[in-house]
Order: structure tokens, then C-alpha cells, then sequence
């Protein structure tokens, strides 16, 4: 019993620090957010913000919200994005760069989609496929950054080195970010919540 109470004292303590946190992010940024919709409706000439379903905690869906960062395509593609990927606009390489084009993500967080820290919210097809005790990760509402996230930050460069990017993302980058998610619903803390999101925003 004290293990629960444990437990649920966790979540409450991540989740209010969340919901603090997202609120006066939002207060912010909410200038820059507006200002790079804008600027990548105009980009794109179309709706400058990405809304996308993603597998959520427990393995429910949700849209996702970012800036949109590619340029919209009628020809059926892949889920991987590595670097040089031509779809990326110059402005959309920008906001990727600066991670302003995950900014919109804090209205997730802020009505408890997503969290700031946690596994990185995958498209079907992906963490809803895991099975025996890799599932326990989608106890975990999907984050901005986290462990996994700081790992593979250069994920786009590594893809683009792979002669199958698609294969090398299921074979090798998915198995070790749910073995590091899992370590890290593990062994929380908000110490190191507040450590991953510190090296997120200036490393």
C-alpha cells in the first residue's frame, strides 16, 4: 500500500509540475508560437501548424501539435525523417533546429496528453506493437524531451548515414529508446526530470 501511495504521490508531483510549467510556457512563448505559424503557413501555403494522431499513455491516440515543418505532399511517405530529407523547408530546418517547431506541444502537456519529460509520442504502428513487459512504457504519457530523446538528439544525421533508415529505426533506434524509457519510469525523480529538460533547452 505505501508503494502505491508512493507511486500516485509521483504522478501528482510530475503532473502538477507539468501543468505549472506548460502554463507559463505558454504565456511566453505564445508570441514566438504565433509568429512561426505565420511565418510557416506562408512557408508551406498551407495550415502552418502539424496535427497528427500519435500513440498517447496507455496506448490511446491523440493529435500531436507542432509548426509545421514540411512541405505538404500528396505521395504517400515514409515515418522516418532524416537529415537533407527534401520534404524540410529552409525555414522548417530553422525551427527544428531551435525546436521551435515543438513549442505548440506545451497545450499537450498542459491538458495532460503529453508530459515534459517522457518517451517521445511514436505514429501507430510502433509503441502500440509492443508486447509482454516493453508495453509498461505506455504507463508513461509521452514527453518533449527525455533520456532517449538527449540520446539519439542527432537522430536525423545518424539516419541519413544508414542504407535503410526505415529498417535501422525498427531493428536498432526503437528497441534501445523503449529499454531507456523503461529505465527511466523506472528510476524517476523530478530532479532528473528538471536535469533532461536543463540539457534540452541548453546543451
Amino acid at each position: 500500500m505505501a508503494e502505491l501511495s508512493g507511486k500516485s504521490k509521483q504522478v501528482l508531483v510530475k503532473r502538477a509540475f507539468d501543468f505549472l510549467l506548460s502554463f507559463f510556457g505558454i504565456l511566453i512563448s505564445f508570441w514566438i508560437i504565433l509568429l512561426a505559424w505565420v511565418l510557416a503557413s506562408i512557408n508551406t501555403h498551407s495550415n502552418g501548424f502539424f496535427i497528427q494522431s500519435r500513440v498517447g499513455q496507455d496506448g490511446k491516440l491523440f493529435k500531436v501539435i507542432k509548426i509545421k515543418t514540411m512541405r505538404p505532399t500528396k505521395q504517400p511517405g515514409t515515418t522516418v525523417t532524416k537529415r537533407g530529407d527534401p520534404r524540410i523547408t529552409r525555414l522548417g530546418a530553422f525551427f527544428r533546429r531551435t525546436k521551435i517547431d515543438e513549442l505548440p506541444q506545451l497545450w499537450n502537456v498542459l491538458i495532460g496528453q503529453m508530459s515534459f519529460v517522457g518517451p517521445r509520442p511514436d505514429v501507430p504502428g510502433f509503441g502500440d506493437k509492443l508486447t509482454g513487459n516493453e508495453r509498461e512504457v505506455l504507463k508513461l504519457r509521452p514527453g518533449i524531451t527525455g533520456p532517449a530523446t538527449l540520446k539519439y538528439r542527432n537522430e536525423e544525421e545518424l539516419l541519413a548515414a544508414q542504407s535503410d533508415p526505415e529498417k535501422y529505426n525498427r531493428e536498432v533506434i526503437f528497441p534501445d529508446k523503449v529499454r531507456i524509457n523503461l529505465d527511466y519510469m523506472r528510476n524517476w525523480s523530478l530532479r532528473k526530470d528538471i536535469s533532461y529538460i536543463w540539457q534540452t533547452v541548453f546543451k
